[in-house]
């Protein structure tokens, strides 16, 4: 058993674990729940948490480099290690991106696409979540409803900033950092992959110019072949002209002294 083939064994396990967690943080924040199903959505909860635990033990005992896989993967580290700050709950959710990106294949612009729509609609998704989480009970605050959260987040994620709503909390501050940044990088990654396609669109175009002219100068140079061929083959069966006698001017020559004479 090698590293690669532990990711392609555990990769639908894992991404099924985190979609369960996303399913069981969202019924948590959004109902609330009390006694018995708080104590189940906690117990689910901490055994994806040892699932993700055994996981990246694994890897990290598989690994070649371990010292550079380490330092790669600290995001994963962060998802293990720090289980009792909710919102940092929802790292887990990254391994659905890394199913993503080896289930898509293509072309990059499309996975720059794929990325960029499914990273929107998750992100808006959990930093409502999170976001409610952190400021449903604070004193101050004035995002009581999921609705008022996802409002808050569709407008932040798009630069636009109305204000109407907006975090008082130092976690619900941390979360909404998180996603002005995330927001800016997803405006790039727009205006990216939009200015691609277009230059794409005008190198075909190019491409498709250049093929026909090409064409058309392979033709004219048949044509031209052709012709210098006929001409050559004109001119060697056109007949010689025929030449003059050199006993011509001497009889003339006689004839005329002998009428003179």
């Amino acid at each position: 058993m090698n590293s690669e083939r532990w990711e392609r064994a555990t990769e639908w396990p894992l991404a099924g674990a985190a979609l369960l967690f996303l399913a069981i943080y969202s019924w948590t924040v959004l109902t609330q729940p009390t006694g018995i199903g708080e104590r189940l959505a906690e117990h689910a909860v901490l055994a994806i948490w040892v699932l993700f635990g055994v996981d990246y033990l694994v890897r990290l005992m598989l690994a070649q480099r371990r010292t550079h896989w380490f330092a790669s993967h600290l995001h994963e580290l962060a998802i293990v290690v720090l289980p009792v700050l909710r919102p940092l709950r929802l790292l887990r959710l990254l391994t659905l991106v890394s199913l993503l990106q080896r289930s898509i294949g293509g072309a990059l612009r499309g996975r720059v696409v794929a990325y960029a729509v499914t990273g929107t609609l998750l992100l808006v998704f959990v930093a409502s979540l999170a976001m409610l989480d952190a400021e449903r009970s604070a004193p101050t605050g004035n995002i009581k409803s999921f609705p008022d959260a996802l409002w808050w987040a569709v407008a932040t994620v798009t630069t636009v900033g109305y204000g109407d709503y907006a975090p008082t909390t130092a976690t619900g501050r941390c979360i909404a950092v998180g996603l002005m940044i995330a927001g800016i990088a997803l405006l790039g990654v727009v205006t990216a992959t939009l200015a691609s396609w277009l230059v794409h669109k005008v190198a075909e175009q190019d491409d498709a110019n250049q093929a026909v002219t090409q064409h058309q100068i392979a033709e004219l140079t048949v044509q031209i072949a052709s012709l210098r061929s006929e001409l050559a083959s004109q001119y060697t069966t056109r007949p010689s002209p025929r030449p003059a006698s050199k006993l011509e001017p001497s009889s003339r020559t006689t004839c005329h002294i002998d009428r003179c004479s």
